[in-house]
């Protein structure tokens, strides 16, 4: 596996190639009259026009330029060009948050007896999404096992226009070979779509690999500090602006505070994943060697049965990890409350660690059979490794072991 914040793949941007560091930095700024060094914020939610005229060509599309901050904001505008240009996209939209993301994307690209292929090992709110709301304009929804390819191809249908998948997943790091489900959908005429808020693109970068359109919940890794929800989707402009025209009518939109705040939390991505995943894998590792640990997951450990895709599509392996305790729910949860510097929250990808009860949080509102057909027992404990000390995150995790 290459080091990819020492030798990363350069990535074309406005005509040059530039490392992603550069771009996490500068791509997508537009400084103003004002000359400023940093992002500037318009938390305006209109825009002036000189003339009668000009208001017309603007909202007839004869002229580009901004409108009304629903559907056009500078600051929005360049966290878009920027994360796309990370993600090695033609164009991004932003979105009020990840979910409002994947629902702007159904809506906007599917249609009443459309049938989309998924993964079972997705967010909970991903499959209440796609099987209470999305199944009420006529849209039909197939989960399957994400490392199995056949499943795949089976479960395609003609009026099949979609798959969805996250890899890795949450919360089990089941990982998914994304250019061969890439050419599994092209076959078929679907459109992939991956969420990729774990790897992000610092780590992973789907459209590489045949996916068609990446989806995040830039709430996550994007910001980093827990501070603002938000999504965006990046792909074609073509399917960029089928759903933005749903965001323009529907409204689901990023308000350019959040932007600005997303802005400032690229500009360290690379930095923070990569000191993200040199402390997951110590404590991955750790953890598999503590009496109390039934199993550990974490596609960076060698035992991880997809240890060698891992290798292969991303360039490390994220700051979340899952664990087994011994026990049942309320050893997992006398775990999590001995905890004392870790933060018991549903949150992840921030600078602080925080653990959760997949079963009864984050993935609570799937049906017990929901549950057990994704894998997620009532003992299992999620854990998304901040930048504290290793060492100290060590004794904190001891004294959830000692209360097992």
């Amino acid at each position: 596996m290459t080091d990819s914040f020492e030798r990363a793949s350069r990535i074309q941007f406005s005509g040059q190639e530039y490392d992603l560091e550069t771009l996490a930095v500068r791509a997508g700024q537009h400084r103003s009259d004002e000359g400023e060094h940093s992002d500037a914020i318009f938390p305006t939610s209109s825009f002036v026009f000189s003339t009668a005229r000009e208001a017309a060509a603007r909202f007839g599309g004869e002229e580009d330029g901004n409108i009304y901050s629903r559907f056009t904001n500078p600051t929005v505008r360049a966290f878009e060009k920027r994360i796309a240009a990370l993600e090695g996209g033609e164009r991004a939209v932003a979105t009020a948050s990840g979910m409002a993301a994947i629902l702007s994307l159904g809506l906007a690209l599917m249609k009443t007896g459309d049938h989309v292929v998924c993964s079972r090992s997705v967010f909970g709110s991903t499959v209440a999404l796609f099987t209470r709301y999305l199944s009420r304009a006529g849209i039909e929804t197939t989960f399957v096992d994400p490392t199995n390819l056949n499943a795949w191809s089976a479960a395609i249908r003609p009026e099949t226009k979609m798959f969805f998948l996250e890899t890795p997943s949450n919360p089990l790091a089941e990982l998914t070979d994304i250019s061969a489900v890439a050419e599994i959908a092209h076959g078929a005429g679907a459109l992939l779509v991956v969420d990729n808020c774990f790897l992000t693109p610092a780590l992973q970068r789907p459209l590489a690999l045949g996916a068609d359109i990446i989806m995040h919940s830039a709430t996550k890794y994007l910001d980093g500090q827990g501070r603002c929800i938000g999504g965006v989707l990046v792909g074609r402009d073509a399917e960029m602006e089928a759903i933005f025209g749903f965001i323009r009518t529907g409204g689901a939109c990023l308000s350019p505070f959040n932007a600005w705040v997303f802005l400032k939390g690229l500009e360290t991505l690379p930095l923070r994943m990569q000191a993200h995943s040199e402390r997951a894998l110590t404590l991955a590792k750790w953890l598999q060697t503590q009496k109390g640990i039934n199993k550990v997951y974490y596609s960076g450990l060698e035992d991880h049965p997809q240890h060698a895709l891992a290798c292969r599509q991303q360039s490390a392996f994220g700051g979340v990890l899952s664990f087994e305790v011994e026990g049942d729910k309320d050893a997992a949860w006398r775990f999590i409350d001995a905890t004392e510097i870790i933060s018991i929250t549903g949150n992840l990808g921030d600078v602080k660690s925080t653990i959760t009860h997949p079963a009864t949080t984050t993935h609570g509102r799937m049906t017990p059979e929901e549950r057990a057909d994704a894998g997620i027992k009532d003992n299992l404990i999620r854990l998304s490794v901040g930048l504290e000390s290793v060492d100290d995150l060590k004794a904190d995790l001891l004294k959830g072991l000692a209360a097992v």
